[in-house]
């Protein structure tokens, strides 16, 4: 089952309903989906879902649907194109890639650059684009391998917008457009903000699909306790901290029976105002972090093997 710690720390367990719930229909394939992949939010701290993404390959648990935020996303989707052993070591080979060259705009003079040009951000998004159309080489969502969509935040509506068709690429791109640090995404006259703003682990998507078996991949922030602010900036950083762990909890107690929930281990000690979130461009732990989840999800995911 899950567990909370008295701070409400949520522990990588598993949680099992005795009853199935009514089939629901997934809007890309009209399929209902045996088994779910959910991949959070977490920027930078996205690389331990490769290593999550290799342990789940190995012990054969392919999913029926993939659900992505904000980096989530980008992960999802490029293993969306390609579900295979081969496709995590290409998400990974794109990690070492912009852990070599960045994505991100760089010193005070490019900030500057980036916020005369686009006026709201800090970075300018071409380079991440550009990553992401050699990965997904144009593909539609509705072309990928696995069923996959991607959620963003609409500004004008001020809710959540679910790309389930057309084109990968700005769907990707607009639930990974983190506010400061890159400009809004324009799609049909409407602008999108990071899908981590409304839903940070999508784990009720997945629910809301009729998937029995959810696999939660996540980057590591909800496995540590929360603390009172000490410092004036940890006051916004408690408060959005707050507000996706609300969301989750609350998804995490509305699964219904016949559900079975997994939140792998990100094998990662990541309190809300770890300092290193700061040097965000820095990616030169990437492999480590995803090797270090890899070794702890494989060790997950053995454990919930039956006997023989």
């Amino acid at each position: 089952m899950w567990q909370a710690n008295h701070n409400h720390a949520i522990r990588p367990l598993s949680i099992t309903r005795a009853r199935r719930p009514a089939a629901r229909l997934t809007a890309v394939t009209g399929q209902v989906p045996e088994r779910a992949f959910v991949l959070g939010g977490g920027g930078k701290w996205g690389a331990v879902q490769v290593g999550m993404l290799r342990a789940l390959t190995e012990a054969g648990r392919t999913p029926d649907l993939i659900l992505g935020t904000s980096v989530g996303a980008f992960n999802g989707a490029v293993y969306a194109a390609d579900p295979t052993a081969a496709g995590v070591e290409r998400i990974a080979a794109l990690w070492q890639n912009v852990a070599e060259g960045g994505f991100g705009t760089r010193g005070p003079f490019g900030w500057l650059t980036a916020l005369r040009r686009h006026r709201v951000a800090v970075n300018d998004p071409s380079a991440l684009r550009a990553l992401l159309e050699e990965a997904l080489d144009g593909r539609r969502i509705e072309d990928l391998s696995v069923p996959f969509s991607c959620v963003a935040a609409s500004v004008e509506r001020a809710s959540e917008h679910w790309f389930t068709t057309g084109p990968v690429l700005p769907a990707v791109m607009a639930s990974a457009a983190i506010p400061g640090l890159f400009p809004p995404v324009v799609i049909d006259g409407e602008h999108f903000y990071d899908g981590g703003l409304v839903n940070s682990i999508p784990l009720d998507r997945a629910v809301a699909s009729g998937a029995r078996e959810i696999y939660v991949l996540q980057v590591g922030r909800v496995e540590q306790a929360l603390r009172p602010p000490r410092r004036f900036h940890e006051s916004a950083m408690v408060a959005f901290e707050i507000s996706r762990r609300h969301r989750f909890g609350a998804s995490i107690a509305g699964v219904p029976e016949g559900v079975t929930v997994h939140m792998l281990p990100s094998a990662q000690v990541l309190a809300f105002d770890d300092r290193r979130q700061l040097r965000w461009t820095n990616l030169d732990d990437a492999a480590k972090l995803a090797q270090n989840a890899y070794e702890s999800a494989r060790a997950y995911l053995a454990a919930q093997e039956p006997p023989a």
